[in-house]
């Protein structure tokens, strides 16, 4: 199956979701994985590709490695191959390589190309599509980056077989995330079949990038409608922060961050008790974390305020409006959210 993401200025792309094509390229090529990925799939993927010259850099794995310094071990790597403007990397492993790598890409002598093969299902269904690049730092997650588009997605859902459980869970946080903003039948398909059987799964992958892809066709730099996307983000991105990027995967974060964000929807009227019972249970049915103790409520609220998407300081909130709708504010009260965050506080 292939999906298109139109785009102006010809950043259009294609995601490309089966078995691994023979991949070849006229340049220089310079792979970016971890040591995980590489043990369980790096040469599976050698055997695919085709360069002028191919090498490999390996960073460390996890969230916490998804800094500055990071970044220049991947570049020095390229300055030591000799990359000019035609080459090319490879982004292969999880979100966190993804968004490292495209960010490298958009960097390096004023950016060069580089494709997204993607092994997580996060990274399938969400992180590899849209070119959102970048680093976290003290202050946040993702604050310091680039929207630089791939020239493709190779999404091979036969890699999943190695992820384990939490990671899965992780991704399937992702999945509910556009069914719940933006396709409520989507969500009911997903109540009623078990993503873990694989021919589910394959039609779970392609119905989410379908709808990525739409969202970001109308909306590449986040101005409008693709601000959707981070529907459990701003709770979740203070959640990574305050455990410092080791409690929970983003996914598992985003999970907890979509009950906060429900919590204030039943607030306002936005979404019945039910229809919030309906999101948590589909979480819960893939072990994704639904709750969350916040230890000191004032600096919680005050995080918000280090997020990108906050604008004069106002604090950017996407509400689910019902299933399958989404609401864009930068309105909520205060006294209102603190009173969501009172009910996931240990007091």
């Amino acid at each position: 199956m292939t999906v298109k993401i139109n785009l102006p200025h010809n950043n259009s792309y294609e995601i490309f979701i089966d078995k691994l094509n023979e991949l070849y390229f006229d340049t220089k090529v310079v792979i970016v994985t971890n040591p995980t990925v590489s043990g369980f799939h790096l040469e599976y993927l050698k055997t695919k590709l085709s360069a002028k010259e191919l090498s490999v850099v390996t960073i460390p794995d996890g969230e916490k490695y998804k800094h500055m310094e990071t970044i220049e071990s991947i570049l020095e790597h390229c300055f030591e191959k000799r990359l000019d403007r035609k080459s090319l990397l490879i982004a292969f492993g999880g979100g966190v390589i993804g968004d490292m790598t495209g960010f490298a890409a958009s960097i390096y002598q004023r950016g060069i190309d580089f494709v997204q093969i993607p092994t997580t299902l996060l990274s399938q269904v969400d992180a590899s599509v849209g070119g959102k690049t970048g680093i976290n730092n003290k202050f946040g997650k993702n604050l310091v980056g680039a929207f630089h588009q791939p020239i493709a997605v190779h999404i091979d859902p036969s890699m999943l077989q190695t992820l384990p459980k939490r990671e899965f869970g992780a991704g399937v946080a992702e999945i509910v995330k556009m069914a719940v903003t933006f396709n409520k039948d989507f969500f009911e398909w997903l109540e009623q079949n078990d993503i873990r059987e694989e021919e589910n799964l394959r039609i779970a992958i392609a119905k989410s990038v379908e709808t990525k892809a739409n969202v970001v066709s109308q909306d590449e730099k986040e101005h409008g409608i693709r601000a959707a996307l981070n529907y459990g983000h701003t709770f979740g991105h203070v959640i990574e922060n305050e455990t410092n990027y080791n409690t929970y995967l983003h996914g598992e974060a985003v999970g907890i961050g979509m009950m906060m964000a429900n919590a204030a929807s039943v607030k306002l009227g936005l979404m019945s008790s039910d229809e919030e019972l309906r999101v948590k249970q589909l979480l819960e049915k893939y072990d994704i974390p639904t709750t969350y103790k916040i230890k000191d409520i004032e600096d919680f609220y005050e995080h918000f305020f280090l997020d990108k998407k906050s604008l004069d300081n106002k604090i950017k909130f996407i509400l689910a409006r019902g299933i399958g709708d989404c609401l864009i504010t930068n309105e909520l009260k205060k006294e209102d959210v603190i009173d969501v965050l009172k009910g996931f506080s240990c007091d």
